[in-house]
């Protein structure tokens, strides 16, 4: 009984408001009516106090009733509008908005208004910290290519241009520099349309097998100067059709067999495994490489981010290999995870729909 009354409190309506108006003041009437009585200033029957108390409730009653219904709650409408974030019309008002729960629902849009301002607050500094170090690193990727540029061609104008003996190495150098930025400038276009959605993909269906046997053949002339043998797992001797971009999932493909090469052990190999995960099938890439410490496997798939700096450019690219990968596999609504062992190797995998 008692939580039934203090609900109605919590959430009192108009008319419950005016009436413990007017039953206020009518008790104070008479009260002072009764005191002036005792002081002897006055007499009143007890008819005459009832129908003092009656007429004081009854005005007070209907003079709150109508301020509250003309001031205070037309104010609170206007803030509930606020808060809705649009304008609804007359009798959208009178339907949605309901004087006798006034309170309540004010209550609770104000609860949910303040919980998604902070929210986007919260996700408006994670954006600004994330686009602050997201400039940071782009600048700091840019100024090292342009930096080997611009001193190639100042040296060859320095008359180094007439030096037969650095010539053409100078400009196959800023060239290879220039190839670089393009690299740079096309992945960050690629991430930007997978981002905002501007790149559809052309779902069809199509053996993983057969593709990832391509990018063998892509690739085999580079994994053979290091010696690495490109093959597939013993367990993976069926073939699954599945459902994707052809051609973004050949760049996964790439890019990650790609990183195995170059990161992989001399005489070592790199094998593709696919698993029948029900809906989905589970695609591994596994290399007997140099491995990455555990602080860095979370930040991987991060912009421009190298475990190894020196190392990663001395070996090119533009850094946002792995970026890309992950942005191609989530556009297909899909997951891509890796683990890895120092001196053991490292496994990349990532799921696709089945046909």
């Amino acid at each position: 009984m008692a939580r039934i009354s203090f609900s109605i409190f919590k959430n009192p309506t108009p008319r419950l408001v005016a009436f413990l108006i007017a039953l206020s003041g009518s008790l104070a009437v008479v009260l002072l009516l009764l005191l002036l009585v005792v002081a002897g200033l006055m007499t009143i029957s007890d008819r005459g106090l009832l129908i003092v108390a009656i007429g004081v409730a009854v005005f007070a009653y209907f003079i709150s009733y109508y301020f509250l219904r003309e001031y205070v709650y037309r104010k609170i409408k206007v803030i509930y509008k606020r808060i809705r974030e649009h304008k609804l019309r007359p009798d959208e008002m009178k339907r949605v908005f309901k004087p006798e729960l006034v309170f309540e629902q004010v209550e609770k849009e104000v609860e949910e208004w303040a919980d998604q301002q902070q929210k986007e607050i919260e996700q408006l500094r994670a954006w600004q910290e994330y686009r602050r170090k997201f400039l940071g690193d782009i600048s700091h990727e840019l100024k090292t290519p342009i930096f080997n540029i611009q001193g190639y061609l100042e040296t060859l104008l320095d008359g180094g241009l007439e030096d037969e003996a650095i010539n053409r190495l100078y400009l196959r150098r800023a060239a290879k520099n220039v190839e670089r930025l393009n690299t740079i400038i096309e992945d960050l276009e690629v991430i930007s349309r997978l981002e905002s959605r501007e790149l559809p993909l052309d779902i069809r269906t199509f053996d993983i097998k057969e593709l990832t046997r391509e990018v063998f053949e892509d690739l085999e002339f580079k994994a053979s100067r290091k010696n690495i043998k490109l093959a597939f797992k013993q367990a993976a001797d069926q073939s699954f059709k599945v459902k994707a971009d052809r051609e973004c999932v050949r760049q996964v493909l790439t890019n990650l067999i790609n990183n195995s090469i170059k990161y992989g052990a001399e005489d070592g190999h790199t094998r593709v495994g696919f698993y029948d995960m029900d809906r989905v099938v589970l695609v591994e890439v596994a290399d007997n490489g140099i491995g990455i410490e555990r602080e860095h496997l979370s930040h991987l798939f991060d912009r421009f981010y190298r475990v190894d700096k020196s190392r990663s450019r001395d070996q090119g690219g533009s850094g946002l290999g792995l970026s890309i990968v992950k942005h191609i596999i989530e556009a297909h609504n899909q997951t891509i995870n890796v683990r890895s062992t120092v001196g053991v190797g490292t496994t990349f995998g990532f799921t696709l729909n089945k046909a």
